[in-house]
């Protein structure tokens, strides 16, 4: 049986290249951070404000062509 650390040891903990160019993205037009994670069919966002998401709707296309990705992007307040 493996021990806990070997297997933490060999896991690739960087961050999906969508989820990387969705949060550059955020960062640079509106200077704030969001969360973003992965799922098998669709990429989910998720900030704490609505306006936020409101004008992230408003460019979804664009953020679609930064992270290079055909997966539907879903947008949530929270």
């Amino acid at each position: 049986m493996k021990e806990l650390g070997d297997i933490l040891r060999f896991r690739d903990f960087e961050e999906p290249l969508e989820v990387r160019a969705i949060k550059e993205y955020v960062r640079r037009y509106y200077e704030t951070e969001v969360n973003v994670r992965v799922q098998q069919h669709a990429i989910v966002v998720s900030a704490r404000s609505a306006s936020l998401i409101g004008s992230l709707r408003m460019n979804l296309p664009k953020i679609q062509a930064a992270a290079n990705t055909d997966k539907r992007i879903l947008l949530r307040v929270g």
